[in-house]
């Protein structure tokens, strides 16, 4: 074990993390002292009151960078991380020599860096770097320490500055002409504008119908089979790609297209004929195993596989990794190193066989050229590896089956390729030819350990389907012809793994930081997530529209894959970082953006980005149909109309008949549904920013009376008895038999629920607030509550992390009346709604209590310990020496 900290005479080993800190404790003796940073211990100012004061009139303090002085970034140490900066300078007093074991790549290089920077080492630093945390690979890292690398940290530098001037400069021109809130990003805005294009293709999407027949013939021993009709008279029929999707036509008009009452026809006459086999076609195939996980590769299989997002696999990955069960988990490498060959190779002769091994070693080709900086891909650590049977109950549900994943693909790529037949048997019926493939695997070879899942339901190949032995000329008979409708359908939205991987096709980005990109288009509520596809919001379709009108370079996908390219370069110093930067921000062969947005800001004109055309409007009226995105939402626009857009309406729903509808509700004040009997009033259904809802009352009335459907309930289906019963709620059902204070039923925020006094339970699915009884209220007030309403303040947390290194007492994840939330003692920060808390981990409480310090606090008393440490640590401010000189 790891010297306790303070011991004199060890040396200081510092790591990002404590989980990381704990594994490496298990190898090295008790001459170290292992501590982790928790992270990067400064940055450049999130804020204007986080820039020293020194800097505060100066015209550049709201970028942190001094694009004056060779781009000089001013770093700050953040308020929560004083107390670990402040531990870390002790501990170093006490050490004889200082390494510095953090990540391989750009960012653990530039943490190595920042930490030298800060902690000004008196004493010998040595650079480690080991691509798996294993007793081997560690060790054998302290034989060859080497010097921080300065190109790496130039590299990262670069990006960070280069990031902070695209997303700080182009941001408060989004604010000004489209919204609060908003924010570009180098690689962020390119992601959104690929997924507004795919919307807008399909919203320019015109659907196609199209009939065959499926017949199902039979031959005399009673096997059968179903074959498809692919041509009639020699002309084929058409397909779903055969069709133009902006028009609905066909291609190629030379295509048979049949309609419904064609095809019945064609069934008609047909089905007396006599069947007879043309031809049967056997073409071998031979299908090779995938490489080793690349960041990118990981992340989609692990979404198509498991359903994870990207943040969810990279945590399970990094979980894994800092518990020494994976290699390094950020890589664009397809490498192994040949230990990990060798140990692959043993496993499969032992698991499987040697028929199942590759005769020869495989070598996958790494495409990108900054692979070195994670020499290797995403393998088991160690060897022999682990088997993923041995690990059961020692990892989490993620970590186990991500670590399985990982092992299969690693297994797989070393293993014999799979061999099969694929068989096409065509079928002439008169003058009508049908056709029917299917694959035989003969052989599986790697698909015993791996099968990898489509994108998309079309890019799978003919299934496995053992057709009946059958000879050319034989004669089969017609046991059905069923005419089948086929339609055409609308490109798909992007998912997280298809976003990921055209991300990295068109080289935009890396695939380390995709988890962060999509974390923050949906907190930025430019997309949401309708089941796993990526919808775009109107707000993203206005920003796009800006950029694209205005700073077209800034969007273009060629350009952004160049700037990663030139960015990659200055990591393997073959472009100097200070001529890039002049060139992006003040201009060169292209337009600066400083220049850019200094001469845009005034052109732009908000009425103009912050409108999307729709169409035109049918009939007299027949002007433009827009969509409008304001302070309070988007909103249809057609003449003098307006009317409100559903909030999770997807943009390819609101059509111009769609829009037309939504106007004229707005104009008529909604359907009318009739009048109350009670009031005499009128009731309307209406559809709002936030769905349909119940009006009882015109606008001008001030004792209107709205109420929203109920969340299983469909606007189709609502009568004026239904709506008069929705706007009776809140109802007594009568009073307790114990208590006698009343028992009402109502609908509220989170769905309809009961109450009796202080008394209230949530109604289950089952029970409608309409129909519901006393006794069934009854009964349901004397079950207990739920753990997510009752829990009291002190009770038992649900988990216990690290010491936080800001306050010094546990972190722990609790749950409180609005759901969980982590704590370390001083600072409560909510978890985000997508995350669950069973997934949390040390660094994201962490960073959550980070952001939630961050942010303006609200009047209240506080200690003076908590004064006196906020007053210091406030305090601490840096100015660092460029990294161009080294030490």
């Amino acid at each position: 074990m790891a010297k306790k900290a303070g011991t004199p005479g060890t040396s200081l080993v510092i790591v990002e993390s404590p989980t990381k800190a704990r594994t490496l404790s298990k190898f090295l003796g008790p001459g170290f002292t292992i501590e982790a940073s928790i992270g990067h211990i400064r940055d450049l100012p999130e804020s204007a009151k986080e820039v020293p004061k020194q800097y505060r009139q100066e015209e550049w303090r709201h970028l942190g960078v001094n694009v004056h002085d060779n781009f000089r970034p001013i770093y700050v140490i953040p308020r929560q991380k004083a107390k670990q900066v402040r531990r870390l300078k002790e501990m170093l007093k006490k050490a004889q020599q200082l390494y510095l074991a953090t990540d391989e790549d750009r960012e653990g290089e530039a943490i190595s860096w920042h930490l030298c920077e800060v902690l000004q080492p008196k004493v010998p630093v040595h650079r480690l770097v080991f691509h798996e945390i294993t007793q081997e690979a560690v060790l054998e890292a302290l034989k060859h320490p080497r010097q921080i690398d300065q190109a790496l940290v130039r590299a990262q530098e670069t990006r960070r500055i280069v990031d902070r001037l695209y997303g700080y400069e182009l941001s408060p021109l989004l604010w000004r002409k489209i919204g609060p809130r908003l924010s570009a990003g180098r690689v962020q805005s390119v992601a959104i504008r690929l997924i507004v294009e795919r919307e807008r293709q399909r919203m320019a999407f015109v659907p196609a119908t199209y009939w065959d027949l499926l017949g199902l013939f039979a031959k005399q021993t009673g096997e059968t089979l179903q074959a498809p009709l692919v041509a009639v008279e020699g002309r084929r029929l058409p397909t779903s790609r055969d069709f133009d999707p902006n028009t609905g036509q066909l291609k190629d008009p030379g295509l048979l297209l049949l309609d419904e009452s064609a095809a019945r026809a064609l069934a008609e006459r047909l089905r007396q004929g006599t069947a007879v086999v043309r031809s049967v076609e056997e073409k071998p195939y031979i299908s090779r195993p995938y490489p080793p996980f690349t960041t990118s590769t990981l992340q989609q299989e692990a979404n198509r596989k498991f359903g994870f997002t990207a943040r969810r696999t990279m945590q399970a990955a990094q979980n894994l990794y800092e518990s020494g069960y994976i290699t390094y988990m950020r890589t664009d490498s397809t490498s192994l190193a040949a230990v990990a060959v060798e140990a692959a190779r043993q496993e499969i002769m032992a698991l499987f066989g040697a028929e199942y091994l590759a005769p020869e070693v495989r070598v996958y080709p790494t495409r990108v050229k900054n692979a070195q900086e994670a020499h290797e891909a995403i393998r088991p650590a160690g060897h022999p590896f682990e088997h993923p049977d041995k690990l059961r109950g020692q990892l989490g549900p993620d970590e186990e089956k991500l670590y399985e994943l990982i092992w299969r693909r690693t297994l797989a790529c070393q293993m014999a390729d799979a061999r099969g037949r694929t068989v096409t048997i065509s079928i002439q019926l008169e003058d009508a030819l049908f056709e029917v493939s299917g694959r035989i695997i003969d052989f599986p070879g790697y698909l015993r350990a791996y099968i990898e899942e489509p994108d998309e339901p079309q890019e799978a190949g003919p299934e496995e389907k053992r057709l009946p032995s059958i000879a050319v000329g034989e004669t089969l008979r017609v046991e059905s012809l069923e005419p089948k409708s086929h339609s055409t359908q609308p490109p798909p939205r992007y998912s997280e793994a298809t976003l990921t991987r055209e991300l990295e096709r068109r080289g935009i980005g890396r695939p380390s930081t995709y988890a962060t990109i999509i974390d923050t288009i949906l907190a930025r509520d430019y997309v949401f997530k309708r089941g796993s596809a990526l919808v775009p919001t109107w707000t993203a379709f206005a920003v796009v529209q800006l950029l694209e009108q205005h700073f077209p370079e800034l969007v273009d996908y060629d350009f952004t894959a160049e700037m990663e390219d030139e960015l990659d370069a200055i990591s393997r110093g073959e472009l100097e970082h200070l001529d890039y930067l002049r060139r992006f921000y003040f201009g060169g062969h292209h337009p600066g953006l400083k220049p850019q947005i200094e001469q845009k800001a005034a052109e732009i004109d908000p009425r103009d980005v912050g409108r999307i055309y729709i169409g035109q409007a049918p009939g007299p009226d027949n002007g433009p149909i827009y969509v409008r995105v304001g302070r309070y939402g988007p909103f249809l626009e057609h003449g003098n109309r307006r009317a409100s857009v559903p909030e999770k309406m997807a943009p390819d729903e609101l059509t111009v008949a769609v829009a037309m509808q939504l106007l004229e509700q707005s104009q008529n004040g909604g359907q009318l549904l009739g009048t109350c009997p009670q009031t005499g009033k009128p009731v309307y259904l209406k559809t709002g920013r936030f769905g349909p809802y119940i009006q009882r009352g015109t606008d001008e009335d001030p004792s209107v009376q709205k109420t929203s459907l109920l969340r299983s309930m469909k606007p189709g289906e609502v009568t004026l008895e239904l709506a008069l019963q929705l706007l009776n709620l809140p109802r007594q059902l009568g009073l307790h038999p114990d208590t006698g204070q009343p028992v009402i039923v109502q609908s509220g925020r989170f769905g309809p629920f009961v109450k009796c006094g202080d008394q209230t339970r949530s109604l289950p699915e089952h029970l409608s607030p309409l129909q519901i009884t006393l006794q069934e209220a009854l009964e349901l007030l004397a079950q207990p509550k739920s753990s997510r309403r009752q829990t009291p303040l002190s009770k038992e947390p649900l988990k216990v992390f690290d010491v936080s290194p800001v306050t010094g007492q546990p972190v722990v994840l609790m749950v409180g009346r609005y759901g969980p939330y982590v704590t370390d003692g001083q600072t409560n920060a909510s978890l985000p709604r997508d995350m669950s808390p069973e997934e949390l981990t040390f660094q994201q409480a962490l960073e959550l209590l980070a952001h939630r310090a961050a942010q303006p606090k609200r009047r209240r008393f506080a200690r003076k310990s908590h004064s006196a440490s906020t007053s210091e640590s406030a305090s601490q401010t840096d100015t660092p020496t460029p990294p161009t000189q080294t030490q």
